[in-house]
């Protein structure tokens, strides 16, 4: 359970000028994160703008990732989907060598009601080898995994966590107040990280944290040890940042910024552009002035 308490970050993928997948500075971002205090990796999540990568692709950013690493810690895989028997098909044949576990998205367009989305899970948690983080993200994805839901579903050995990014407090805290004590809650809003931690959340599932890892990941990790005052001058020195990175899209304004300080190209794949010119100039701004590259 505790390998994912603290800092996980939702890697972005690096494209070349030709869009290609530029694997050196996926390395470089990895090495980058890790150097500073980030816990553990997540591959393929939305931020990886995995829906724009074919199989080949997703088959080597994880393999570049794994290399990376080079077992400094725990690896999570995103693995969800809209037609459950078929995610089920691709996780009985995927390899699971250096994976930890899997972070796996509410099906989406489909608008499931709450006992699909339990059955749903359910089938991923029986045919997942490794442990299962649920994802709630209902702004990407259309439906909402219920408080209720979420509490039937950790219930099953193989799920281990959830990542809330419904950035509802209330469900956030009727989970944590009922949850079962094998079983966790993850932010997975970078602005909400430590109102969540301060409610009993363990920790964050980061876009920010590909870019100030150190700074995020010494919030984080003062939470955990009971170093509040800390935590909280961290939390409001980043709250305007942890805002503006999403303003004109995810991860069009990281990557603008991860361009600015040297670490990858600042493209993203279409149906994603590139931040326009006013975003990009509020993002400068803000990183110019309150941020540098530690």
């Amino acid at each position: 359970m505790k390998k994912f308490w603290g800092t996980g970050v939702a890697l972005v993928t690096p494209f070349n000028k030709d869009f290609s997948v530029d694997y050196n500075a996926l390395k470089k971002i990895v090495n980058y994160v890790l150097e500073n205090g980030v816990n553990y990796l997540v591959a393929l999540g939305t931020t990886s703008e995995a829906p724009t990568l074919n199989d080949d692709e997703k088959e080597k950013v994880v393999k570049t990732i794994i290399e990376a690493a080079a077992g400094r810690c725990p690896i999570v895989l995103g693995m969800g989907g809209n037609n459950t028997q078929v995610l089920v098909e691709q996780i009985k044949n995927q390899n699971f060598e250096q994976i930890d576990a899997i972070l796996s998205v509410t099906p989406y367009y489909n608008k499931p009601q709450q006992n699909g989305l339990i059955a749903h899970f359910r089938a991923v948690a029986d045919a997942s080898p490794v442990p299962v983080i649920l994802y709630n993200v209902p702004g990407r994805t259309g439906v909402n995994l219920s408080a209720q839901s979420c509490l039937k579903l950790a219930e099953h050995p193989n799920i281990i966590a959830v990542k809330e990014a419904s950035g509802n407090l209330q469900q956030c805290m009727e989970i944590l107040r009922d949850k079962p004590e094998n079983f966790d809650v993850i932010s997975g809003d970078d602005a909400l990280t430590l109102p969540f931690m301060a409610l009993g959340a363990k920790g964050v599932i980061s876009v920010a944290a590909n870019l100030y890892p150190n700074r995020y990941s010494t919030m984080v990790s003062s939470q955990l040890n009971n170093e509040y005052d800390k935590a909280l001058k961290l939390h409001y020195k980043m709250l305007e940042m942890n805002n503006l990175i999403f303003i004109d899209g995810s991860p069009s304004c990281v990557k603008e910024l991860l361009y600015h300080i040297g670490l990858c190209r600042e493209l993203v794949r279409l149906p994603l552009v590139s931040v326009s010119n006013n975003a990009r100039q509020l993002l400068l701004d803000e990183w110019n002035t309150n941020f540098s590259r530690k």
